[in-house]
């Protein structure tokens, strides 16, 4: 069972990214917002779960939690900002748009930039230790991968359906046989070898 909180009596909203390692789409974020002491035995770290249990229990949260929120950053913006800056605004675009504001922040990771007056705390491996940061984990991976799967139908050929983006060998054989999209970021190593891809 995760941790429901880190401060008693405080409102806390888990946040989390989902996208960081990817050769295109967007990064997007999540925050959660659960009620005190909110206990679900099911939730996980979504790198832990099948994909049918982070859709069951995409629905779940959104049903039981006092607020959440979901934002993301283009790819655009990935290669003029880089890959960690654009996690945290996209962090930091989901904690806006909270209809319920939250007085601590619990942030997956060891990176972050303080949103506003709100104090906040980096918690390594945190989607496996607080309930809220789990329940942001699912959301930030499961609306990304509608986008990604949404994508692939205008581009088959790069597998987004499956590999929702992730440098998979199939996904690099495409690049290397059919270019790149407007949807990949340039400022990754987009394949293994340093092969340079034309851009225009």
């Amino acid at each position: 069972m995760l941790k429901s909180h880190l401060h008693k009596n405080k409102i806390e909203a888990g946040c989390d990214e989902a996208g960081r390692g990817c050769l295109a789409g967007p990064v997007f974020a999540a925050t959660v917002i659960f009620p005190q002491n909110y206990k679900n035995v099911f939730l996980n770290d979504s790198k832990k779960l099948s994909e049918k249990k982070r859709y069951e229990l995409r629905e779940v949260i959104i049903k039981d939690c006092i607020d959440w929120a979901v934002a993301s950053v283009d790819n655009f913006e990935i290669d003029k900002i880089n890959i960690l800056n654009a996690s945290i605004k996209a962090m930091h675009k989901a904690v806006a748009q909270l209809k319920t504001k939250p007085e601590y922040l619990l942030i997956d990771g060891n990176r972050f930039k303080a949103y506003e007056d709100i104090p906040h705390s980096c918690i390594i491996k945190g989607d496996g230790k607080y309930i809220s940061i789990a329940a942001a984990s699912i959301l930030a991976k499961t609306f990304r991968d509608d986008y990604m799967k949404n994508l692939h139908k205008n581009f088959p050929q790069y597998h987004w359906n499956k590999n929702k983006g992730y440098p998979t060998a199939e996904h690099r054989n495409a690049i290397i046989n059919r270019g790149i999209t407007e949807y990949h970021r340039k400022s990754f190593r987009l394949l293994q070898k340093q092969i340079k891809i034309n851009f225009e």
